[in-house]
């Protein structure tokens, strides 16, 4: 046994012992202790376990039943684990011929039952090879395709391994193996399907076998002995198929039955040891069942259906997200409307008017990204709205792209106009650059992005329209632009700080005072229409962040809009001059037609001069 110590206490990490042997490994042979009947050979024997399936395909050949009642009987020690692992792996590669009904049944699928019970999930851990559960699973399913089926069907039951097997004809109606299996021995059963359809069995051969095996504690056995942060959650279900079958529809039903967390339907790589979505794609979920349509190939054997990973949205984060986005968005409207009607009036100087064009784009790609963020969480959920769903995605991760390179615009022009004498290039070619900026860079990487990961179905995570973390890190299109882009924006705040103060420099305490008011100001102003906010996400992205860092976050960007129009618009006094102006002419031209209406009507003859 192998121990650690962890935070001053020890831990067992791995154990080998192992009370199954050479000895005791044959039922015949257990009492006298010597199943070869030399003494020289024993150790050697003892050491070499496709040795000992040698051997015992030579005993019982038939049936393999010499080793059952000693196996069975054996404690679930990881070193016997990991013995009659390594036992079933020889036997499934040493056989050549086809497998009879009786042999699987008593032997092949009792020894595979005896390691698979759900007491012994834990002591998998302790198993120096973690990829044991993996060789499990291939050496099944590979004992599975040298199962000869006769013309009737099997049905080959086992607490913890089930198989079904039946002769098809392609003309067939259809054809389903309906699994009934417990996940330990308190909880009640879980039931899984293998559905072929009349569509499936045209794609076939005219006459083939189909064989179906279920485990429903193998996933666990996985996660354990892998170390992996994921939960199956349904039966693992094998299907052996003959090469030219495309596709098969799979039904499980969920062990958890949670409406908060969300299902991904997968596929076992047994070359890489992992689930992967692109075995699979969700047909139709609910929060007892889901059916998957998965393309099986040799490289995927072995389906199933994880739990999202990722942890319920809190109901306070949805709140704040769906307040403050109906909020920011009438804001944004405030704002553009309020930028559209002054706007004669404050942009008469070069450096006003592309101040405002960049806040006026800003407003304008922000209220477009919320749009459509709102739109995408309609065609969240499985993959009926794929199509849809690309496209939400798309234009959500381009216009939030777009916001943050106006802003980028934003800071560029004040680095420009702190550092460099302002009008040394024309209007136009500073115009035509803050284009490039906000629009041109967040196109090229939204188009990079989709053209990249889409063909290969990596565009999208499973459970929300937004752009894939597990397989592709499509993500890190959003998430590096982003924060390289809030980096810049701060290091302009501090620029603008820093000028600020100097001023103040030897100055009475009044106006140091009144510096540290302007320099809050301008930190408040910057802070929103820089996206510094969003530096909070970082906070987000961390395992076990506390939740109060997700609702900061949430507030802070939800009401981002509603933040624009107070920092970026009212608070600016020319545009409250300029509506004044504007309220002011409207209340003249107000009264000056209430005048005349009131002459007229005292003196109707009267003409208006």
């Amino acid at each position: 046994m192998g121990f650690a110590c962890r935070k001053q206490r020890w831990h067992k990490v791995t154990d080998t012992c192992c009370t199954l042997n050479a000895f005791n490994i044959f039922e015949e042979d257990s009492q006298s202790g010597n199943p070869f009947g030399g003494g020289g050979k024993v150790d050697e024997y003892a050491r070499k376990s496709e040795t000992i399936a040698g051997k015992l395909m030579q005993k019982c050949p038939a049936d393999l039943s010499c080793a059952i009642r000693n196996i069975e009987q054996s404690p679930r020690l990881p070193g016997n684990i990991a013995f009659i692992v390594q036992l079933l792996h020889n036997i499934s590669t040493a056989l050549m011929a086809d497998v009879e009904e009786a042999q699987m049944h008593q032997s092949y699928s009792s020894m595979a039952n005896h390691v698979l019970n759900s007491s012994s999930i834990s002591n998998w851990t302790f198993i120096p090879e973690r990829n044991s559960s993996c060789v499990l699973l291939h050496s099944v399913n590979s004992f599975a395709r040298k199962l000869l089926i006769n013309k009737s069907p099997i049905n080959i039951s086992n607490t913890f391994i089930h198989t079904m097997g039946s002769i098809i004809a392609a003309d067939d109606e259809g054809k389903n193996f309906t699994f009934s299996m417990r996940v330990n021995d308190t909880s009640r059963a879980v039931t899984g399907k293998v559905l072929m359809g009349r569509e499936e069995l045209q794609t076939a051969p005219s006459i083939f076998q189909i064989i179906s095996i279920a485990f429903p504690t193998l996933g666990a056995i996985l996660e354990a002995s892998l170390l992996e942060n994921v939960t199956v959650n349904g039966l693992v279900l094998s299907v052996i198929l003959p090469p030219k079958f495309k596709r098969i529809s799979l039904l499980f039903e969920k062990i958890s039955k949670s409406e908060e967390r969300k299902t991904e339907c997968v596929g076992w790589d047994h070359l890489e040891s992992r689930w992967d979505s692109q075995a699979c794609q969700m047909v139709e979920e609910s929060s007892q069942h889901a059916v998957c349509q998965c393309w099986p190939s040799k490289l995927f054997t072995s389906f199933s259906i994880l739990m999202s990973r990722h942890t319920p949205v809190s109901p306070v984060l949805t709140f704040i997200t769906y307040i403050g986005l109906g909020i920011s968005i009438c804001s944004l409207l405030i704002c553009l409307s309020i930028e559209a009607l002054v706007w004669g009036q404050v942009t008469k100087t070069e450096i006003s008017y592309l101040r405002h064009l960049c806040i006026a784009n800003v407003a304008a790609t922000l209220l477009m990204a919320d749009v459509w963020f709102i739109v995408a969480s309609f065609l969240s959920g499985p993959v009926t709205h794929h199509k849809g769903c690309v496209a939400a995605t798309f234009f959500i991760h381009f216009f939030y792209l777009s916001v943050f390179f106006w802003m980028l615009a934003k800071a560029l022009l004040i680095l420009y106009g702190v550092l460099i004498v302002f009008h040394t290039l024309p209007k136009s070619i500073l115009v035509a650059s803050l284009f490039s900026v906000g629009y041109g860079c967040p196109l090229i990487i939204a188009i990079i992005t989709v053209g990249v990961t889409e063909p290969g179905k990596g565009y999208l995570r499973p459970e929300a329209c937004w752009l894939n973390w597990d397989m592709t890190r499509a993500l890190l299109a959003f998430v590096v632009p982003a924060l390289a882009i809030v980096v810049v924006n701060l290091v302009t705040i501090m620029l603008v700080i820093i000028k600020t103060q100097r001023v103040a420099t030897g100055s009475s305490m009044f106006q140091e005072v009144r510096a540290v008011l302007r320099i809050s100001k301008n930190i408040a102003i910057l802070t929103p229409l820089l996206g510094l906010t969003w530096g909070f996400g970082i906070a987000t992205v961390i395992d076990n962040s506390s939740l109060v860092f997700h609702i900061i976050f949430s507030l802070l960007n939800a009401f981002q809009g509603f933040f624009i129009l107070v920092f970026g618009t009212i608070l600016d006094p020319k545009i409250r001059e300029a509506l004044k102006g504007r309220v002011t002419s409207a209340k003249r031209i107000s009264r000056v037609s209430e005048n005349l209406s009131s002459d007229f009507s005292r003196h109707p003859t009267k003409r208006p001069s």
